[in-house]
């Protein structure tokens, strides 16, 4: 039994499974949103978290004594990537400034069609909503209104995952005929006894 054992092992050696987190959280921290299945998205929440928090109380030091500079060395020791951690500190530290915990959110969207393994998005919390995005797509459709709520994200995620893209790619389907059955080639029989 694994009494007050801490970590899944997600079926890899440490090495592998520090590799796993270390690449998952500069592409969380890039992209702020991912997609993986649900262990992994689980063991990468409290390592992603715990680097926000040592970016946040960085920034909130402000540098006296250097404290900024230590913990960018601290992060810049689980992150190899100075892009990422720089974007860490000058944009994502100071959102969460004011916050005392919680930076990211699991969402559940479904099952992989290969193995059935249970997907969830895991994001920063705030980057749902882009207002420079929100603004282009108002212009581009005046009466449309911007989809941007988890909600409507998830069952998009969804729909993506299950290969279909709603109505219309089921009504192509259909006038193809690839949902009702195509007409197969009739074929004569062969002829028993020989040619």
């Amino acid at each position: 039994m694994r009494h007050n054992l801490a970590h899944r092992k997600l079926g890899r050696v440490s090495e592998h499974r520090l590799a796993l987190l270390r690449n998952q959280a500069m592409a969380l921290l890039r992209h702020e949103r991912i997609e993986t299945t649900v262990p992994k998205a689980k063991e990468l929440r409290p390592f992603v978290e715990r680097l926000i928090t040592v970016a946040v109380r960085g920034v909130a030091a402000a540098e006296p004594a250097g404290k900024t500079l230590q913990a960018r060395r601290m992060v810049l020791a689980d992150l190899p990537d100075k892009d990422v951690v720089g974007k860490l500190f000058e944009t994502i530290a100071p959102r969460f400034a004011d916050r005392p915990g919680g930076y990211t959110r699991i969402l559940r969207v479904g099952f992989r069609r290969g193995d059935a393994a249970e997907i969830a998005q895991i994001e920063l919390v705030g980057s749902e909503y882009d207002p420079t995005t929100a603004e282009a797509k108002t212009e581009d459709k005046d009466d449309a209104k911007p989809r941007t709520g988890v909600g409507d994200r998830l069952k998009a995620t969804a729909r993506r995952l299950r290969g279909t893209k709603g109505d219309q790619a089921h009504a192509k389907a259909q006038t193809k005929g690839q949902t009702t059955g195509a007409a197969r080639k009739s074929t004569t029989p062969r002829k028993v006894g020989g040619s």
